[in-house]
């Protein structure tokens, strides 16, 4: 039987949480996060791929700013983003509508 704390993207998820508390609330807990920053050229990019792929699968995501975290946690992602978390599953940029269909 795998532990919670077995689960690399759960860990994750836990840390980014601590990070930003507002995001452990129950309706966060099935939402997808887009993990960019502002002036990011490719986080645009990362977010109108889901507001196209929202238009055939209905997903919740939320942009989460990485500069809102702590500056370890921030590094960890400062040449990853967009990132793609999803409660089960990471999706580091470069992606398609089609990665993100296999994330379902």
């Amino acid at each position: 039987m795998q532990n919670d704390n077995d689960d690399p993207i759960k860990v994750l998820r836990d840390r980014i949480i601590a990070a930003d508390p507002k995001l452990g609330s129950a309706d966060n807990a099935a939402t997808w996060w887009l993990l960019g920053t502002s002036n990011c050229h490719l986080c645009d990019v990362a977010e109108q791929l889901i507001t196209h792929f929202q238009a055939v699968q209905p997903i919740v995501y939320k942009n989460i700013d990485i500069a809102d975290f702590n500056e370890n946690l921030m590094m960890e992602f400062a040449t990853s983003i967009p990132v793609i978390l999803t409660p089960s599953k990471r999706l580091d940029y470069p992606f398609s509508v089609m990665d993100l269909q296999q994330l379902l």
